[in-house]
């Protein structure tokens, strides 16, 4: 008798990135539908399509190796590139709690989280370098 367990899509599988790829074309297009659509939403494309990444800043240093963030910024980054935030945030604006910009932002971010996943970045470790 064969068991299946089912995995995760990995971001650094090939399958994972395609996958990430394909969600963040998706993306891409819905964000660009919806900000042309509605007239709004375009400041808050800027915003939280970049501010994932504005983590590495704090997380520059001496005394690091080539490709390791500061442990001190480690958890911030890792909040800011999982997609249970933006996805609050999308419920959020969905529901009417928040304006429809940021549903469009909600939107960007997710995008940024699933772009980093198609090129092969991902979650870091507590020393700072990228997840295996």
């Amino acid at each position: 008798m064969t068991t299946h367990t089912a995995t995760a899509i990995s971001p650094r599988s090939s399958a994972g990135r395609i996958a990430y790829a394909t969600l963040a074309a998706l993306l891409l297009a819905t964000i660009a539908a919806e900000a042309i659509k509605h007239g709004t939403g375009y400041w808050q494309i800027a915003t939280f399509g970049l501010a994932p990444d504005l983590t590495l800043f704090f997380g520059a240093g001496t005394g690091l190796a080539k490709g390791q963030l500061h442990p001190r910024a480690v958890r911030a980054y890792n909040l800011m590139h999982r997609l249970w935030a933006p996805a609050l945030m999308l419920a959020a604006a969905a529901s009417g709690l928040i304006g429809l910009g940021f549903l469009i932002g909600a939107l960007a971010w997710t995008f940024h989280i699933s772009l980093d996943r198609a090129v092969g970045y991902g979650l870091r470790t507590p020393d700072g370098f990228q997840r295996p």
